[in-house]
């Protein structure tokens, strides 16, 4: 899954962009409110981390520019501020969470997680396809209900999204945006090695190839 950070705080980029990594998120990141906006306008984001105090434009702004757009990507605001006006008014904006400064990362990660379930309707970690089964948390699949399977990093991205994507074709392009980091080398011919390895994890016919146009979930 890919997530754009707004963020100014240099310390807090470098401390939660290596944890959001580990989580199995690719991380774009922007340090002011105008560079932040053109990003989430540009790219296809599946959540948002956005201060509220940036420079050249707040995040308030941002946000309220964004949803004006009926961009709907799940945004979670970012606060040192003490005032319950500015969260007020942050929800009233848009926003799906937020979170004080400062915090544990690991409130984050829960929080952001809890976000984008709602996104994707899921109710819980796990995620279930066929005979197939996710933990998000412990990042690792089963199959009818057998030993649980370590994931690589990669892995875990793609069936994640996969998975939260049942019946869509997803195109190669679209696939690599979603699994490598923005300065890795996004080779989509890559992405064919992966899906091969997903098919001897869990049968020849969880993902099926549509010449031309991509993958999907399933034979229907």
């Amino acid at each position: 899954m890919k997530l754009l950070l707004v963020e100014d705080d240099a310390r807090l980029i470098e401390s939660l962009r290596p944890a959001l990594k580990k989580a199995g998120y690719v991380v774009e990141w922007a340090d002011n409110g105008i560079d932040g906006e053109f990003l989430a306008q540009e790219e296809d984001f599946d959540g948002i981390i956005l201060d509220l105090g940036l420079p050249q434009k707040s995040g308030l702004q941002v946000l309220q520019s964004l949803r004006a757009q009926a961009l709907e990507t799940p945004v979670l605001i970012l606060t040192a501020r003490d005032s319950w006006q500015d969260r007020v008014d942050g929800l009233k904006a848009g926003a799906d969470d937020y979170l004080g400064k400062p915090f544990h990362v690991e409130e984050l990660l829960a929080r952001l997680q809890a976000v984008l379930r709602r996104r994707f309707g899921q109710l819980d970690h796990r995620l279930q396809y066929q005979d197939v089964e996710l933990d998000l948390d412990r990042q690792t699949a089963s199959r009818n209900g057998g030993e649980p399977i370590q994931l690589t990093a990669i892995e875990f991205r793609l069936l994640r999204y996969l998975m939260l994507n049942p019946g869509k074709v997803l195109s190669k392009t679209r696939l690599s945006e979603h699994v490598y980091e923005e300065e890795q080398l996004r080779d989509s011919n890559v992405i064919e090695v992966y899906i091969n390895r997903l098919r001897q994890l869990f049968g020849k016919g969880f993902i099926k190839t549509l010449r031309g146009q991509g993958y999907r979930l399933g034979q229907q």
